[in-house]
């Protein structure tokens, strides 16, 4: 009997162990943290054995194969110890992959994942599709196909866990964009973050589709220097050389698979903004592909709800309009929330740096932010790339920022700070690791402090 050890023991770790128990594996589960109460009961139901609080490495070198949590990074001691015995190390969706002939939808990139992904979900699902939603969002893979397995797997991905793949091939493979995060984890070296992101390539032939923004910089340079044997879907603002592309006023997606384009104007999509747009066409690519009706994708265009946490209006209060980014945990995908702020702003950043470079939002926030609410345990970083832009924490200045280490206490700031017509903007930039369980915790915690204004 092989041996399976699970290395972290949340959703992507307990599927892996649930799956690989159903798969004959004898199979022990390590978490150095602490394991929630609802992830040991579906442990101790199956009496998977389990440890909490540290890692016992006699019973994990013993294995024949370990599944790795993506949040393990690869110099944690316990993953070099078992590099240096060459037991292989895989992650959570490289292992439930080998379970399944379900056709695998991934998508990944710096920004806009859940949001593609949660559309496209969506599209698939109006058309009665047998359809599961993975990956860093929805179950994890290997349960369900431990548990109910389905005919389609949509399935957002982070770099994290594309590290660990080698085998898996997508279907469709969906690259958004690639700006610098997590560079923390990756060296400080973008070349590293972007061989990641590439992964959803890997193994991928002339039958399988990648669907990418023809109008990164980095996406263009990358295919032209690895050349992917999947078929190339890209899109962009352009009609030349793109499948979907903006004409006017109007998202046109015309893949060589739909019986006629798709025609939709901007004013009816549910998700607004230019970075939605672009998400929209990318999740409409796909459902083309997959010979969905217009129809059907057009209905979700227009109807879908987005997506907690990400631009999400949470109250007005004495006029001024609180909005939920939670979600933007790195620079790129501030901007892209400042893009679509009109009107005075006072912005809420800050939390675990992770190597960001602020210079990307500098040019929005000086044109739309009259104050910056710092949030985490050290702004310092913060107060010394904005105050060089103008920002001052004298009470007085037309340009004013506050360094605070509480979501309570720069709420209040922001209250203070914000008038009328004006728009408070949680946008941190930055992960959730140092004040918070998580960006959704976050999110929540900021809802429940503005609703209590």
């Amino acid at each position: 009997m092989k041996r399976m050890v699970v290395l972290g023991a949340g959703e992507s770790g307990t599927g892996a162990a649930i799956l690989a128990l159903t798969k004959g594996y004898q199979v022990f589960v390590s978490d150095s943290g602490s394991i929630k109460p609802e992830y040991k009961h579906l442990l101790d139901s199956r009496h998977i054995r389990w440890e909490e609080g540290g890692h016992t490495l006699p019973e994990i070198l013993n294995a024949d194969e370990v599944v790795k949590s993506p949040g393990i990074p690869d110099t944690a001691p316990v993953v070099v110890s078992l590099r240096e015995k060459n037991i292989p190390v895989i992650s959570e969706i490289e292992f439930a992959a080998r379970y399944t002939n379900a056709k695998m939808i991934c998508i990944t990139g710096s920004n806009g994942k859940t949001t593609t992904t949660s559309l496209l979900f969506d599209m698939l699902r109006r058309a009665g599709l047998d359809v599961g939603l993975a990956g860093n969002i929805g179950n994890s893979l290997a349960l369900q196909v431990a548990q109910n397995d389905h005919a389609y797997y949509v399935i957002e991905l982070s770099s994290f866990q594309l590290d660990n793949m080698y085998d898996f091939r997508a279907d469709i493979a969906i690259l958004l964009n690639i700006t610098p995060d997590h560079l923390d984890r990756y060296d400080y070296v973008f070349q590293h973050y972007v061989d990641a992101k590439f992964r959803i390539t890997r193994n991928q032939t002339p039958k399988e589709a990648f669907i990418y923004w023809s109008e990164d910089p980095v996406i263009d340079r990358e295919i032209a220097r690895i050349q992917p044997r999947a078929t190339l879907y890209p899109f962009g603002s352009k009609r030349e050389h793109n499948m979907a592309y903006t004409d006017g006023e109007h998202l046109i997606v015309a893949a060589p698979q739909a019986v006629e384009p798709l025609d939709i104007p901007f004013e009816q999509l549910a998700l607004q903004g230019q970075h939605n747009r672009l998400n929209s066409m990318a999740a409409s690519l796909a459902a083309q592909i997959l010979h969905l009706s217009n129809e059907h994708i057009r209905n979700s265009l227009e109807q879908f709800a987005g997506v907690a946490h990400r631009l999400q209006y949470v109250a007005t209060v004495n006029g001024v309009r609180y909005i939920n980014d939670s979600k933007a945990t790195n620079v790129n995908s501030c901007w892209y929330a400042l893009e679509a702020m009109t009107g005075e702003t006072v912005l809420i950043l800050g939390g675990k740096d992770k190597g960001n470079d602020y210079s990307e939002i500098d040019e929005l926030v000086l044109q739309k932010c009259k104050t910056l609410i710092f949030l985490g345990i050290d702004n310092a970083k913060l107060e010394q790339h904005f105050g060089a832009l103008g920002y001052s924490t004298e009470a007085e200045a037309d340009r004013r920022m506050v360094s605070t280490h509480n979501l309570y206490d720069a709420v209040m700031a922001a209250h203070d700070a914000a008038h009328e017509g004006d728009t408070v903007l949680l946008s941190p930039c930055c992960a959730s690791f140092d004040l918070f369980t998580s960006y959704e915790d976050r999110g929540n915690q900021f809802m429940n402090i503005v609703r209590h204004l």
